[in-house]
């Protein structure tokens, strides 16, 4: 499971944060999270070994409740910069986090994948990996499954759209814009050395490009 949605919870959220009073807002009914919609497919909370958090903002991290026997897995940079009141400034709610949440590090190693200078194994196949996509969070990272002669980038934050992405837009939060446009080069750079499904989260699109098998090219900026 890579990153596990929002949760009904978030629809109280701390009022004397402005970027939480202000500026999100989140509509969702406890049928609506990842764990029942899960069950809906006959998948149970025990059958999902490892989750995968490409970031750990709350609409990434408010289902975990639904994995108590789960390994999980986060950058450690990510992990640290949620701590104190620099990480409640930053938009990190870990009050929310179920009591047993204890995530385990990804063990990064120097092994390339295409334009990525190192990447972390989730599977000891190695064929779902981790790789570093800095710029909505410093730390955020993609993930990749190889599925034949695809792969199947579940990239979280790191663009908002497919389209964002291909045309180099930095769309959503990021706090530095050059590390932001770095990585979505290098994403477009994955894309052309390999057959890649480029699902962000909220893309609309990203269920049907991966139902079609549909690939992204940068073909499409033109």
């Amino acid at each position: 499971m890579v990153d596990t949605g929002a949760g009904a919870h978030l629809r109280r959220l701390p009022r004397w944060h402005p970027y939480f009073q202000f500026a999100v807002r989140f509509d969702i009914e406890p049928e609506q999270e990842v764990g029942p919609q899960l069950r809906s497919l006959g998948i149970g909370a025990g059958d999902v070994k490892t989750v995968v958090l490409t970031h750990l903002h709350v609409d990434h991290d408010g289902g975990l409740a639904h994995f108590p026997t789960s390994r999980v897995l986060a950058d450690s940079d990510e992990i640290a910069r949620t701590a104190g009141v620099s990480g409640a400034l930053l938009g990190y709610l870990p009050s929310r986090w179920p009591k047993w949440f204890d995530p385990q590090p990804l063990a990064w190693q120097p092994l390339r994948h295409g334009p990525f200078a190192r990447s972390a194994r989730i599977t000891e196949a190695g064929d779902i990996i981790a790789v570093p996509t800095p710029g909505h969070t410093p730390s955020h990272i993609a993930v990749i499954v190889r599925d034949g002669d695809d792969e199947i980038m579940l990239a979280g934050d790191a663009s908002y759209l497919e389209t964002t992405m291909l045309h180099g837009v930095v769309d959503g939060v990021s706090p530095d814009e050059a590390v932001a446009k770095a990585t979505l080069a290098a994403i477009r750079s994955s894309c052309a050395g390999s057959r890649t499904i480029y699902l962000p989260t909220y893309d609309p699109k990203s269920g049907e490009r991966l139902r079609e098998r549909r690939v992204a090219t940068t073909a499409e900026r033109d």
